[in-house]
């Protein structure tokens, strides 16, 4: 008789994905063992592996749960009708306010991408290639030099995530500047005037 799934059973594959994400960013992938993760979560290697086949598995869960999130955040957003600078100033704030509390599941994404097998690594990817090229019509929109000039629109882009990503590295969400501030300092910057690469 086939085993019956808890009906818990999505709730106790997250908090795998939480302490995993912990564990990860802390110890790195390679670093950190599954004994370790059981011991984190309190419970057996057996159990684990229950909820998660390999190790892999549990790393490819800490990344796309992470990113769907912020596909959803650019589904969401663009399903409005608005203007590009207001759609985009809603998409970097929403961004922003997931990256509080994903500190270790940002950092996981940015730091363990390679320890992916190369199909789920291809999956992530194209996640990621999905926002980033979101953002960047929007920037053409809103810069009309840009949409003319691909790689100078993916160079701004990337400049754009730059500011945002590795905010998990020192920004504390209780200090003087808050989540929302620090997302229009950023879009003050990415929407200055543009100028035109040199030929």
């Amino acid at each position: 008789m086939a085993r019956t799934q808890a009906a818990d059973y999505e709730q106790r594959r997250e908090a795998i994905l939480d302490k995993a994400a912990h564990l990860f960013a802390r110890m790195g992938f390679t670093g950190a063992s599954v004994s370790d993760l059981a011991a984190a979560c309190e419970t057996s290697k057996s159990l684990i592996y229950h909820y998660y086949p390999s190790k892999e598995d549990v790393l490819y869960g800490v990344m796309v749960s992470h990113l769907d999130q912020l596909v959803q955040d650019v589904d969401q957003v663009l399903s409005h009708e608005a203007a590009p600078t207001e759609l985009l100033s809603a998409l970097i704030h929403s961004f922003m306010r997931h990256y509080i509390g994903a500190a270790d599941r940002q950092k996981v994404l940015l730091n363990e991408l390679g320890n992916l097998p190369v199909d789920r690594r291809k999956i992530i990817i194209d996640k990621q290639r999905g926002v980033l090229d979101a953002v960047q019509k929007l920037l053409e929109a809103i810069h009309p030099v840009l949409a003319g000039d691909a790689v100078l629109a993916r160079a701004q882009t990337m400049l754009l995530f730059g500011m945002i990503n590795w905010t998990h590295t020192w920004f504390d969400p209780a200090g003087p500047v808050s989540a929302d501030e620090f997302a229009d300092m950023a879009l003050d910057r990415i929407l200055a005037p543009i100028k035109a690469r040199r030929g």
